[in-house]
């Protein structure tokens, strides 16, 4: 009934805030549109006004497609037939998985976009926490409030991912898998056993994920400074509801699963020009907006569970308070006698 709740509980409030949604597509799209004006330029100048140009422009050249990815380097070598339709995420969950290096002006865009991301998470939680519009003003207040203390935690977040995949990732695919499979003469048990580690791996980034969501979580709605003692207070929360807080995860993960299984159906293979082109366009977009819907019901039903275990009920009701007041002073203004006068 808790994650149930919990779930129905961040639809709601990511629902009810269309307008994060919205902003969050925008900046996705928006730090994108480099990467794609820089790799249309590559494109443009390879093509020329050579015979290619005009067959590729209305289809697939493959011939020309193989001579360019033999030459291209950089954000060029991105540009290849495994990014067409599905192939994309499936491509992108490999390379993490295999802990594949970018290339550096991807690594770099990507960089950028978590910098991004780190500044506007924390009016979102903000918003999602209060469950009342915050106006532009509010907002952005607290963004840059928590932007510097998420950096912090980005850091020690970094630091935990250089272990998992500088080392705990080479020590189960380098090492052990190696020792297990050295013997082995048949195939689908070598895929067995890496399947296997695939979903250990796997399992390691989403509990080190589900810490630093809910030390996330704490810190806005505790109004919290230090981010050790978030992530400290984020470990102590999900080890007395492990119930809860992991059956949450995997509901919202399950959604996700469904969105991507969906994307999978109704993918575009290659595009031709006219309605075929943009009617890819439209599903590749939608399934940008759904993702990053996903995305916010895991900050959103987290931030439910959390204030509904922790006894922050009375947080809902949301007066209008006085800002800058912090989550936690709402909170208390809302449970105290004098919380309706606000």
């Amino acid at each position: 009934m808790k994650i149930a709740r919990a779930f129905r509980d961040g639809m709601r409030r990511v629902n009810g805030a269309t307008a994060i949604l919205a902003g969050v597509y925008l900046v996705t799209v928006l730090l994108s549109l480099p990467l794609a004006a820089a790799l249309r330029g590559m494109l443009e100048d390879h093509l020329g006004h050579s015979l290619a140009a005009e067959p590729a422009a209305h289809s697939v050249n493959y011939g020309w497609w193989q001579e360019f990815s033999s030459q291209a380097v950089g954000l060029g070598a991105t540009f290849v037939p495994s990014i067409v339709g599905f192939g994309a995420t499936l491509r992108n969950l490999s390379d993490l998985m295999d802990n594949r290096s970018l290339p550096t002006v991807v690594a770099g865009a990507a960089g950028a976009y978590l910098v991004v991301w780190t500044f506007f998470v924390g009016g979102i939680l903000d918003r999602y926490a209060r469950q009342r519009p915050t106006r532009t003003a509010a907002f952005f207040s607290a963004c840059g409030v928590f932007f510097f203390r998420f950096l912090r935690l980005g850091v020690i977040a970094w630091l935990v991912y250089f272990v998992l995949f500088g080392y705990v990732h080479g020590w189960l695919f380098d090492g052990l898998y190696r020792s297990v499979t050295r013997d082995f003469t048949v195939e689908r048990n070598a895929f067995a056993v890496r399947a296997a580690l695939y979903a250990v791996f796997g399992l390691l980034l989403v509990l080190v994920n589900l810490v630093f969501d809910y030390a996330k979580v704490r810190a806005i709605v505790e109004d919290r400074r230090s981010m050790v003692g978030a992530l400290r207070a984020a470990l102590r929360f999900i080890a007395r509801h492990p119930g809860a807080t992991l059956g949450l995860y995997a509901t919202t993960g399950i959604l996700f699963l469904i969105v991507v299984a969906l994307y999978a159906l109704v993918a575009p293979g290659v595009w031709s020009t006219g309605w075929s082109l943009w009617r890819g366009f439209l599903i590749g977009q939608a399934y940008v907006v759904a993702r990053l819907w996903v995305k916010l019901l895991f900050y959103a039903s987290e931030t439910s569970l959390f204030q509904a275990e922790l006894a922050h009920a009375g947080y809902t009701a949301a007066p209008v308070p006085a800002w800058p007041e912090s989550p936690a002073a709402e909170a208390i203004a809302n449970a105290g006698p004098m919380g309706r006068t606000f």
